[in-house]
């Protein structure tokens, strides 16, 4: 009784002391720490493939470059699992001790996490190393958001849809078609399923931006199948509609999100409108070029065997959720041609 008669005058002082003195008010407000208005961002990206020697982190790297603008208001851990450069962490995220150890000294209010195998004929070339990275890793990082009160926001893609009525809304059935697909849905589900987590999932389309080499991005490789005018033809595909988005957009958008002060939906979707076939995008690269595109053979046959396993027709990604949200900006989207005009003639 004694403690809660004790506890119960420091509460009646308190309350007395904010009720009648404005300048003391004051002061504690300017006296809050400094580490309660200070968001700490933790960035999960650039993953390294020790086999093939490369490492992809398109969206990672933008979206570490989207939150530095936030600096010093923003404390950022970027974390890769090679020493890169350019502020990055060595983390190999398998390491669950590592992490651990990393995040609790780290202490982030949100964790992005991007880091995974999106492609898909490596994703089956070792299905036991994407199911690792893919699916164990964010559940890892989610029960870990969950112990330090952290948000976490998982990249996901439009490949966990088989693609056959789209356009698909957030709570749409899943049904991928390739190991790459399951693999993230896999993720999406453990990264949902632990009770009492912070979590957002955030599916995505293909990407495309800055990057350090075209082969970082399944479309920026489309500018080399342009540029290559050796005589040597391509045959491309006519035939399964994409919707290309811009890693810069999404980094934007991410900021934006976690300045947010209402609940988000698990689920999100992400997406920019115009649709594109990977031949219609040469065609765009190829005008604004100037070079010509008679050696690239437009394929408009619907897949077969196994390439009709990995290649759904149309996986749009229905938007309104995410746009009806109220995100300072909105979805802020780069139109395709524009943005590719800009930036190949800088």
């Amino acid at each position: 009784m004694r403690l809660l008669r004790h506890h119960d005058d420091k509460i009646i002082n308190r309350t007395f002391q904010l009720r009648h003195s404005s300048s003391l008010a004051s002061t504690l407000q300017l006296q809050e720490p400094t580490y309660s208005r200070r968001m700490r961002v933790a960035i999960t990206g650039k993953y390294f493939n020790k086999e093939e020697q490369r490492a992809s982190g398109v969206l990672g790297s933008a979206i570490h470059k989207a939150f530095k603008t936030r600096e010093p208001s923003c404390e950022i851990l970027a974390l890769s699992n090679t020493r890169t450069g350019d502020g990055l962490v060595p983390l190999d995220l398998i390491n669950k001790d590592v992490v651990d150890a990393k995040f609790k000294e780290f202490r982030p209010n949100w964790i992005i996490h991007c880091a995974a195998e999106r492609r898909p004929d490596v994703a089956e070339k070792d299905p036991e190393a994407t199911r690792r990275l893919n699916a164990e890793v964010p559940a890892h990082l989610a029960s870990l958001a969950k112990t330090l009160g952290s948000s976490i926001v998982y990249i996901s893609t439009d490949y966990v849809f088989d693609g056959t009525s789209p356009p698909y809304t957030p709570s749409a059935q899943t049904n991928p078609l390739n190991l790459y697909g399951q693999t993230k849905r896999d993720g999406e589900e453990t990264v949902l399923s632990i009770d009492g987590a912070k979590a957002v999932v955030l599916r995505v389309p293909v990407l495309y931006g800055p990057a350090p080499k075209n082969s970082d991005s399944a479309v920026n490789i489309l500018l080399d199948v342009v540029q290559d005018q050796s005589g040597k033809q391509y045959k491309m595909d006519h035939y399964a509609t994409r919707f290309p988005t811009n890693v810069e957009d999404i980094a934007g958008f991410l900021v934006r999100l976690t300045d947010l002060k209402k609940p988000i939906p698990p689920i999100l979707h992400y997406s920019a409108a115009e649709p594109y076939t990977k031949y219609e995008m040469c065609l765009v690269f190829a005008k604004i070029l100037g070079l010509p595109h008679k050696h690239i053979i437009p394929d408009a046959e619907a897949p077969t065997g196994a390439s009709a396993v990995s290649r759904p027709k149309n996986t749009q990604l229905y938007t309104k959720e995410t746009e009806d949200l109220g995100v300072e900006g909105g979805l802020g989207l780069s139109l395709f041609e524009e943005w590719w005009t800009a930036y190949l003639k800088k």
